[in-house]
């Protein structure tokens, strides 16, 4: 991972100029295969992360192993996604692996953490990341149960913001053959922020995610501290 990044978590997609119109509403078939063995994957990613914890909370480390791994299950999740009802960038089949593929159109990595802090993996991913939770709720959709007056309890689901634009985004692909780019855009935005709530919860890195959508198929530049500032106008000789 380069320096480019404003954040450890990098996350880009490459939208295809040329996208079917009909593969779309299939592609849920398709990517049942990569569901299953996704499933497993997370309850592995959970348990790692518990481990992790005690190694960061004893000596300020995650274990470079671990951390990989888990790094690879979210790339793993982002090629699926962006392949299919998280972005729909791509028909190109994503591959089955946790390793880094340059060429596919979806990327991640995480830059790894020389050293994280003992009392911030206590509190991090269940009280600092409460107001990120709620904005991805909102992002991806979520399950809420609500109880009337007999005290019966039913569960209603809410469609994300990135499911109905990646909705809008089928239907203009299907009629009009193409993807509206500030679609593509404002979806990657919402995804990245996804992501880097991951990497925090995950106990990847200790740097707070930022409460901003980076649009966009690339991720922003970061500034870059070493660069010179304007000074003062020199004053003239005599």
């Amino acid at each position: 991972m380069d320096g480019s990044s404003p954040y450890p978590l990098r996350l880009e997609g490459d939208l295809s100029p040329r996208l079917s119109r009909w593969l779309w509403l299939v592609k849920w078939v398709l990517v049942i295969p990569h569901a299953i063995v996704l499933f497993f994957l997370w309850i592995a990613f959970m348990a790692v992360s518990v481990v992790a914890l005690f190694a960061i909370l004893f000596t300020g480390r995650y274990p470079r192993g671990m951390f990989e791994f888990n790094v690879g299950v979210m790339r793993w999740t982002w090629r699926v996604g962006y392949y299919s009802y998280s972005a729909l960038g791509t028909d190109a089949y994503p591959p089955f692996t946790l390793a880094d593929v340059p060429d596919y159109p979806a990327r991640l990595s995480v830059a790894y953490p020389q050293s994280l802090s003992r009392g911030l993996v206590l509190v991090k991913w269940w009280l600092l990341a409460i107001p990120h939770y709620v904005i991805i709720g909102v992002f991806t959709g979520s399950a809420f149960a609500a109880y009337n007056g007999a005290n019966h309890g039913n569960w209603w689901y809410g469609s994300g913001l990135i499911g109905v634009l990646v909705c809008i985004a089928a239907i203009v692909l299907l009629f009009a053959g193409r993807y509206p780019r500030g679609v593509f855009d404002l979806v990657m935005g919402m995804n990245r922020w996804c992501f880097r709530v991951v990497a925090y919860a995950g106990l990847m890195t200790d740097q707070y995610p930022p409460m901003r959508m980076d649009m966009g198929d690339r991720e922003p530049p970061a500034m870059d501290a070493t660069a010179p500032t304007a000074g003062p106008a020199p004053v003239p000789a005599g």
